[in-house]
């Protein structure tokens, strides 16, 4: 469930994102894709040391949401969700970006020509264009969110019941019941194929 919600925010954040990166030229864009890629070469347990240090409760943004709102993200479910988010996005935004930089743009130039505003031509014109990639990229964000294990366990902990996501539970089960965590590796490696 939290990859899967986890993947439908990077479709949200990303696909703009990487259509941004893609097609419209400003200072910064390479660190913009810099930074984007940064969690995929990050190892993920400083990936969830650093969600703790922006969203824990003394973190830049952490602190203000939680005297403001009183919303506390490290250690619970959303926690699981944002640090799924944050390795596996990259993939997503990769993927799409590729995919907008291999369509051919006359088809939206002549979307364009036709009367077709910004909107329609995206969600008519560039969305099918690129719908492989998105679907490629969706899947891979998704493999990558359900199989999460050092940044979940770094920000949002292993609460029963609240954020132990399978590879967290394959790791506990190893130290006590070694033939209930084969079982979920097994159970994970047929979802992950």
């Amino acid at each position: 469930v939290t990859a899967t919600i986890a993947t439908l925010v990077c479709l949200v954040l990303g696909v703009p994102l990487a259509w941004l990166l893609a097609r419209v030229p400003f200072p910064g864009r390479r660190l913009v894709r810099a930074l984007v890629t940064v969690p995929l070469v990050l190892p993920p347990v400083v990936g969830g040391v650093a969600l703790l240090l922006v969203f824990g409760r003394r973190g830049l943004v952490g602190e203000w949401l939680d005297s403001t709102f009183g919303v506390t993200l490290p250690f619970t479910t959303t926690g699981v969700i944002i640090a799924e988010a944050f390795v596996a996005m990259p993939f997503l935004i990769i993927a799409v970006e590729g995919a907008l930089r291999g369509a051919d743009a006359r088809y939206e130039e002549a979307a364009a020509t036709l009367g077709a505003g910004r909107w329609t031509t995206f969600t008519h014109v560039t969305l099918p264009l690129v719908a492989p990639g998105v679907a490629a990229g969706a899947v891979l964000c998704w493999a990558r969110a359900l199989g999460e294990f050092g940044a979940t366990i770094t920000f949002a902990g292993n609460f029963p019941g609240r954020t132990t996501t399978i590879p967290l539970a394959v790791y506990l089960a190893l130290e006590t019941d070694p033939g209930a965590a084969i079982v979920l590796s097994l159970v994970l490696l047929a979802v992950s194929v």
